[in-house]
């Protein structure tokens, strides 16, 4: 039965969710250089162009059609999610009052009525588009300043497809995939899906490309705070639909979800400012803005698993995790991951997925084990350990091979000039300022 509640929350979740590519340009974009700001915020707004269409023709069958019993993949059978719109048309037509929800979490449930019903499956479509434009946006964080526009465009396409959509189905495909029901490990919305996707694919990339020109001898400071911090609030806003729309129904977890959201988020900002006073002796505003965003992060795949007070604890850890990542881990190793999307996403993502393994409630649980704080049973703890080396394995060897493919096709580099670099993006790639009256050094 068609529950009125319930497809609006799913309408509103999915319209907040879309809103956090557009924030993620600003975030970024206030943390890139000044000559570099359009370049860095095209290439989020460019996921909204090729994820979708890929989302539509393909990426949203790959990812959750057929009837799930492949593991690694949705279904060929109705290849195109355009074929998909029409066979649920259809269904509608022929039964108005039979609206199956299509997610990952029901079919794990058991086909609890409350999860597999209430809402016109459409708009999963539409939901699980947005988060596939997320995920492939925050990619571009490591990217910035140095990576051919076109080059870009052409990876993610082929991302979203060839990663997102198989990742989605393992994790989220429901009974036989491989990763949600053959491991069990739990993923509420978007650990191992979205962030340690999106995060370790920016490391290769970043690899891939090379360190910018003087990165470790000049310092690249955010050129518009004010811009990091608009960005980090959209993506707050939009966070809530995201972790709380993963129900997919309006009750109590639903509302748990929102809850740690905060939560985690508070703690985490908290955490942050906490650890650059005891680091550097003064906190910032963009510190505390990104531990928002880590702590956002965090919970992500305990959102609906784990009480209110396991959400302070995980904001709290998270902070101290990545500002190491950020600070220490990235120039000890050489890594140029420009705007941290690996140290704030993937490491953040893993922390999250981990700490699931410890404070998820049994009673909230998609499988038939809670977390080893409640349960002293570490099968769900290995649970998620293995499904996040699954994760990193899968979408590590898939990047290097979508990132040689590409790289040949654009001449055999991935990377601007010398020339453009040094002129800056905005300008060589784009034929535009974003501050065209500004006469100062960058």
């Amino acid at each position: 039965m068609l529950d009125t509640g319930s497809t609006g929350f799913m309408l509103v979740c999915t319209m907040l969710v879309l809103l956090m590519t557009p924030g993620l340009s600003f975030f970024y974009g206030g943390l890139s250089r000044r000559k570099n700001v359009v370049n860095t915020m095209i290439m989020t707004f460019a996921a909204l162009g090729v994820v979708g269409i890929a989302w539509v023709i393909c990426g949203w069958s790959f990812a959750y059609g057929g009837d799930g019993s492949i593991p690694f993949f949705g279904g060929l059978d109705q290849l195109g999610c355009l074929s998909a719109v029409n066979d649920l048309m259809a269904e509608a037509a022929a039964t108005p009052d039979a609206f199956a929800v299509l997610s990952g979490a029901a079919a794990l449930d058991g086909g609890d009525p409350e999860l597999a019903a209430g809402y016109p499956a459409i708009i999963n479509i539409v939901f699980q588009m947005a988060f596939a434009m997320i995920t492939a946006a925050i990619i571009t964080g490591s990217l910035a300043g140095r990576m051919k526009f076109g080059a870009v465009c052409a990876f993610l396409a082929l991302w979203v497809v060839v990663v997102y959509a198989p990742l989605a189905h393992m994790v989220w495909g429901g009974d036989g995939s491989l990763i949600g029901s053959i491991i069990g490990a739990l993923d509420f919305a978007g650990g191992d899906v979205v962030h340690i996707s999106s995060g370790l694919t920016g490391l290769i990339l970043c690899l891939f490309l090379g360190a910018r020109k003087g990165f470790g001898a000049l310092s690249y400071r955010p050129h518009n705070v004010p811009f990091v911090v608009l960005g980090a609030t959209l993506l707050w806003f939009g966070w809530f639909g995201f972790n709380a729309g993963s129900e997919f129904a309006a009750d109590g977890v639903a509302a748990l979800a929102l809850l740690n959201t905060v939560a985690a988020s508070a703690a985490a900002l908290v955490s942050w400012m906490v650890v650059e006073r005891v680091a550097v002796g003064k906190p910032t505003l963009v510190g505390a803005a990104t531990g928002l965003v880590a702590g956002l992060v965090v919970i992500t795949p305990a959102a609906g698993f784990v009480e209110p007070w396991a959400a302070l604890v995980m904001g709290l850890i998270v902070s101290p995790v990545c500002y190491f990542a950020i600070s220490k881990l990235k120039h000890a190793i050489g890594y140029d991951d420009a705007l941290d999307a690996f140290g704030c996403h993937a490491i953040g993502g893993v922390t999250g997925g981990i700490l699931t393994g410890l404070f998820c409630v049994p009673e909230l649980s998609w499988t038939d084990f809670g977390g080893l704080l409640y349960t002293g049973d570490f099968h769900l703890l290995g649970a998620q350990v293995l499904g996040i080396l699954v994760t990193v394995a899968f979408v590590g060897i898939a990047d290097v091979a979508l990132a040689l493919v590409v790289k040949a096709v654009f001449g055999g580099s991935l990377r601007v000039s010398e020339a453009k670099e040094a002129q800056g993006l905005d300008v060589a790639a784009h034929g535009e300022s974003a501050y065209p009256a500004y006469l100062g050094l960058d």
